[in-house]
């Protein structure tokens, strides 16, 4: 790896900083380098806040930043949003050049910040990184591009597949080192996503506990509201953060209407073919309504089959226990694949150990 290389890796480390944070908007992260030494850095850090090519000039202490490389893992916007524009900023200071990691997919963007640099003189490089960049970025790029959220699906599970005993007990088939990064998981994304039975069985919090970080919008699936009122998701400190999706016949019910004054986002949702709420319609509200860049399901099985079927998966993160469950509750135990040539098909991005389990991300494999 040349020195250029080494550079845009650091911005790609700061940028993942601003995990959960920023979303919407895109992680970014920007050096800035002049006389061999790296004289400032900086981040995107919250939503509306700096961006981080800001953040990298301010962090230079007044320093004379003419003659100065910046390297920053995405084009410098040259639009005015909730910021002025960055590529103003880089001209202002009088870089000499800029390394730009990845174009923004932005329409309002694309392109323009590297040309507006260019005009004023400012030596431009592309390319470097890039798919490092777009992989960072993945999130960002799905929703700018389609207003759909990208879809990350989270399963432990045993070796033979299952994600629950016969009497559907699944605390804790995977170790606790799987969990920690599940909540790792959960700090990067936008919302988490799980099915009436999850929390039935479970009651679980869906909040960020393990690690630090924000803690996501918890989406849940309940076509009936049949759920009880002291789930934890309806009655905690974070229920306004909760968003359950049910039938167009129960948003009427009294028990909505109970959901609403304790300030939880109820919304009716579509069913599907097999009269059952529409997980394709669910997503397309979260994207282009509630603005939500990444959702990772969590479950239950019935929610990942839904999933599977209306090919909404982008990615998925399987922790694998080294345990045997025979005739639990398979992962996708009501996918129904008539034939090979037609199942949902996925590439491998990586496989590690996860203490005593494995973890596999598997990401979709795109139509040949």
């Amino acid at each position: 790896m040349n020195n250029d290389e080494s550079l845009m890796k650091r911005a790609l480390e700061l940028a993942i900083k601003g995990s959960g944070w920023v979303n919407p908007n895109p992680r970014v992260g920007a050096v800035i380098v002049k006389n061999g030494e790296i004289i400032g850095e900086g981040w995107h850090k919250k939503f509306g806040g700096p961006h981080a090519e800001i953040e990298a000039i301010n962090s230079s202490n007044g320093a004379d930043l003419s003659g100065a490389t910046m390297y920053v893992n995405l084009e410098p916007c040259n639009h005015t949003g909730k910021t002025p524009p960055c590529a103003d900023a880089i001209i202002e200071h009088n870089f000499e050049k800029v390394f730009i990691a990845m174009r923004d997919p932005n329409p309002n963007v694309e392109g323009g910040g590297a040309a507006k640099l260019r005009a004023a003189g400012i030596e431009v490089n592309e390319g470097l990184l890039e798919e490092d960049a777009k992989w960072l970025n993945r999130f960002f790029i799905k929703h700018t591009s389609t207003g759909l959220p990208y879809i990350i699906l989270k399963m432990g599970q045993s070796i033979d597949g299952n994600i629950a005993s016969s009497q559907g007990e699944s605390k804790w088939i995977t170790c606790e080192e799987s969990r920690r990064r599940v909540h790792i998981l959960r700090a990067s994304v936008d919302a988490i996503l799980v099915g009436r039975q999850t929390v039935e069985v479970d009651d679980p919090n869906l909040t960020v506990r393990a690690v630090e970080g924000h803690n996501p919008k918890r989406i849940v699936l309940d076509a009936e509201l049949s759920l009880q009122l002291s789930s934890k998701v309806f009655s905690d400190y974070e229920r306004n953060n909760t968003v359950v999706f049910c039938s167009k016949r129960a948003i009427n019910s009294r028990k909505a209407g109970i959901l609403k004054i304790a300030d939880v986002n109820v919304v009716a949702c579509e069913l599907d073919e097999t009269d059952k709420l529409s997980s394709k319609k669910a997503v397309e509200y979260c994207g282009r309504e509630l603005k939500m860049s990444s959702i990772l399901v969590e479950g239950g099985s019935q929610v990942f089959s839904s999933f599977a079927a209306a090919d909404l998966i982008d990615e998925m993160h399987i922790f694998i226990a080294p345990i045997l469950l025979g005739q639990g509750y398979h992962s996708f135990r009501a996918l129904s694949v008539n034939s090979i040539d037609k199942a949902p098909k996925f590439e491998i991005k990586a496989i590690s150990q996860s203490d005593s389990d494995v973890q596999i991300i598997a990401i979709r494999r795109n139509s040949d």
